[in-house]
């Protein structure tokens, strides 16, 4: 008899969302499907969009509440969206918030290309939809050693993946932010090579963990945050959330990144949260929860080894860093 162990964060059968009413769930409106036909090679999935998707900020609807949850105080919204990491519309962690007030992410599409069967240009609506969307709560570690606890809503970068198909070449998955320094002014220096670049392993993107966000305490994304949409990593350090998503991209080589493209030495590929490998410039045993005081030790993989350590198990982690 074959019984099956459910990871901490898994939901119970029952609290599935029945696909009759699943499907009731959100309202569509169809665009261009006649024209649309066409697409790519006939890789372009339907054409639908959201009746009227939420502008940056405003309140999500049928949002599931999920049990990816570690139980730990929510980091407050106002200290969330006013201390970012998004060098397009600043160095500073307070610049974000007011580089990007006139931000408007809509309409937004992305580019999907490379290994995969169904290549082509999507609204971004298109590649979560049909997808329920959930609230998945995530410890959230930057670089620099501050952290966060952050109840993201998204959809599971796994599902999206399997929809478009990636083919037997398909090793890593690239993902491109936005490039355009009119409206993201932070690009006219020269702090980065632009445009903002990131990568992962498929395996990795597979891991149930990782997510597509399109928002935060039950709201689309503030522009400061990555709106509208945003990959979430949890067991890796904040610099590999690429924020204002337009490209991605099967391939079957190692993809450049923009941190280890600009500084090697300092940030490797995979920037697994690894408490024994400092930065250059400072240690990486602690952490300091934004709005506390005191500091914590720092948790291997951000305390969720048991979900991902069996991705490195054969690798040097002090190397492959």
């Amino acid at each position: 008899m074959l019984i099956k162990i459910r990871k901490p964060w898994e939901l119970k059968d029952q609290d599935v969302t029945p696909e009759h009413l699943f499907k009731q769930r959100r309202k569509f409106l169809k665009i261009g499907a006649a024209a649309l036909a066409g697409g790519i090679g006939g890789g372009m999935l339907s054409r639908h969009a959201f009746a009227a998707w939420p502008a940056a900020g405003e309140l999500l609807a049928d949002v599931r509440k999920t049990a990816f949850d570690p139980g730990e105080a929510l980091t407050p919204f106002d200290q969330v969206s006013s201390y970012n990491n998004f060098y397009e519309f600043g160095t500073g962690k307070d610049e974000p918030v007011y580089g990007a007030k006139d931000f408007k992410p809509a309409p937004w599409t992305v580019e999907i290309a490379g290994a995969c069967a169904k290549p082509g240009l999507y609204d971004f609506s298109d590649l979560i939809d049909p997808h329920p969307l959930e609230e998945r709560i995530y410890r959230h570690r930057c670089v620099e050693a501050w952290s966060m606890v952050v109840p993201w809503v998204g959809v599971s970068l796994a599902d999206v993946i399997k929809r478009l198909e990636p083919t037997s070449k398909a090793r890593y998955i690239a993902f491109e932010t936005l490039l355009d320094p009119d409206r993201m002014p932070g690009q006219h220096r020269n702090v980065l090579q632009w445009p903002y670049v990131e990568g992962l392993r498929l395996d990795e993107a597979m891991n149930p963990l990782a997510l597509l966000s399109v928002g935060l305490y039950g709201r689309t994304l503030p522009p400061q945050n990555g709106a509208p949409l945003r990959l979430v990593v949890p067991w890796k350090y904040g610099f590999k959330g690429i924020k204002s998503i337009v490209k991605i991209t099967f391939t079957e080589d190692q993809p450049p990144t923009s941190w280890n493209r600009s500084s090697a030495h300092e940030y490797g590929f995979y920037a697994n949260v690894n408490p024994e490998v400092d930065h250059p410039r400072w240690s990486q045993a602690k952490e300091r929860r934004i709005g506390e005081f005191f500091k914590q030790k720092t948790l291997p993989f951000n305390g969720y080894g048991s979900e991902v350590a069996s991705l490195y198990a054969d690798m040097d982690l002090a190397k492959f860093f």
